[in-house]
């Protein structure tokens, strides 16, 4: 579960990198929307960014680093 939130919190902060250098969004380009519009697919992948950043402030509270695997 650690690996799937942290490759969806990557996913997220390449795609807002990308956005705030070169106004490109990545999951918007993906989904087949224009840049602001959103459809299933982008809101699916949007909401599940935001539950993995959500999930990730456990990452926070561990005591063993060595625990996020």
């Amino acid at each position: 579960m650690d690996r799937i939130a942290l490759i969806l919190i990557i996913i997220g902060a390449l795609n807002w990198g990308l956005i705030g250098i070169f106004g490109f969004d990545l999951v918007a380009f993906i989904s087949g929307v224009e840049f602001g519009g959103l459809n299933t697919f982008s809101r699916i992948i949007y909401a599940l960014v935001g539950l993995a950043g959500l999930y990730s402030f456990s990452f926070l509270f561990r005591e063993d680093e060595a625990q996020i695997e």
